[in-house]
């Protein structure tokens, strides 16, 4: 285990029990290096050492249990925050609760004590688990191929994929995610999606049919609206045209990507390595299937509306939902074993904040998304996503015979 982790109780207790195997056979003077040996290790006082070698070595149970720290007043505000961040994992709410308390309370979301304030900012992860798992109990959740055929544009472009652990913003992973329904017959739409890797920063365009039209004019909206350059473009292999990955990467794209992203590097996926785009993937489940399901979009006003809704989940996940990053991987051998590896994360941020520390945005552009963040309420901006949501489920189908007209779909100007 590292040296700086610190024994669990019962990691103690084991370690008590094999000390004492030496302990009981030993000495005098090599007791006392061996109560040495305990005392750097576990952190106990000598004397209940001592204790502990001359009486039980067995963990007992709490024959009192302590009283609730935190009152129903905390479970009050959690309840709040909770729905804010759309039900996170606690891990990744617990490092972000003050400041998100604050904003929301400034918005008379909830009202915040200094008392209480002080409880959210010292309040375990553990502690939050738990009482998350009981206001959820009645509370209802988000939901949650074949060989490929070869071509000949992607020869020159290197399969490869982001690492991990990519420090510098820009790189991003990009995919399409289909709105075909049960049939993938005529046009509908489709989502564009990029994720950067460094910072968690998502952007999302919805298009009718995947001409190069429309994917020229989705590539242009979120160029226009991302606040850092783009250094890698990531797309899957590109070899499935059932799924449309040669949408990605046709004559007409790399070209554009030539001409609009020089100096950025072109990349893509491995053939049959769906995991060489994991941040992406994981996304189109939690940010586009979460929400709008498999269900069959085809219309022009299908297609504005969920640009709009795009438009708010870009405040939302960019500026207020934080997440967490993977800052460490240890493979731990042990003889008689498999290998294993342990994973540790770091502590929850939003996407902006990691941007902002990361030193890849403009000072005008900082204080610009600075003073979006303090002057809007992410609790309102959530209820207003779903109330986004309901209108696209509320709009019909294209009719049979009726061809949509994918011009009414385009950015008429840059978006701000």
């Amino acid at each position: 285990m590292p040296t700086n982790d610190k024994m669990t109780i019962d990691e103690r207790f084991k370690y008590l029990r094999i000390a004492h195997q030496r302990y009981a056979v030993a000495g005098r003077k090599e007791r006392g290096h061996l109560l040495n040996e305990m005392e750097a290790m576990t952190g106990l006082n000598r004397k209940t050492l001592i204790r502990r070698m001359n009486g039980s070595r067995v963990r007992k149970r709490r024959r009192k249990q302590r009283g609730r720290i935190y009152g129903a007043d905390v479970d009050d505000v959690l309840r709040v925050i909770d729905d804010t961040f759309d039900h996170i994992a606690a891990e990744r709410q617990t490092p972000n609760l003050v400041w998100m308390a604050d904003l929301l309370a400034a918005h008379g979301e909830l009202n915040l004590s200094p008392q209480l304030r002080g409880q959210l900012g010292r309040i375990s992860i553990s502690t939050i688990q738990r009482r998350l798992k009981r206001i959820h109990q009645d509370e209802p959740r988000l939901p949650r191929a074949r060989p490929k055929r070869r071509n000949r544009l992607t020869r020159d472009i290197p399969m490869t994929r982001i690492p991990w652990n990519e420090p510098e913003p820009g790189h991003f992973e990009v995919d399409l995610v289909h709105h075909g329904g049960p049939s993938s017959s005529g046009e509908y739409v489709h989502t564009l999606q990029m994720i950067d890797v460094a910072t968690g920063w998502s952007e999302r365009v919805a298009l009718l049919g995947r001409s190069y039209l429309v994917m020229q004019d989705a590539f242009e909206r979120i160029m226009a609206r991302l606040s850092f350059p783009v250094r890698e473009i990531h797309p899957d292999n590109g070899s499935d045209r059932r799924r449309g990955e040669d949408a990605l990467l046709n004559h007409h794209l790399l070209r554009y990507f030539g001409q609009k992203l020089k100096g950025a590097k072109l990349t893509r996926s491995r053939p049959w390595q769906k995991n060489d785009n994991r941040f992406v993937e994981q996304k189109n489940d939690t940010l586009v299937r979460a929400y709008l399901g498999h269900e069959r979009l085809d219309t022009a006003a299908q297609t504005q509306a969920l640009n709009a809704l795009y438009d708010q989940m870009w405040l939302y996940y960019n500026l207020f939902q934080p997440v967490m990053r993977l800052a460490e991987k240890i493979v731990i051998r042990e003889k008689g074993q498999r290998s294993r590896v342990r994973r540790r994360f770091d502590t929850a941020r939003t996407p902006f904040d990691r941007l902002c520390a990361a030193g890849g945005i403009q000072n005008e552009r900082h204080e610009e998304l600075t003073h979006f963040r303090e002057m809007i309420n992410p609790r309102q901006l959530k209820r207003e996503i779903y109330d986004s949501l309901h209108r696209i489920f509320m709009l019909p189908n294209a009719a049979p015979g009726v061809t949509e007209d994918v011009y009414l779909t385009l950015c008429a100007a840059p978006v701000p």
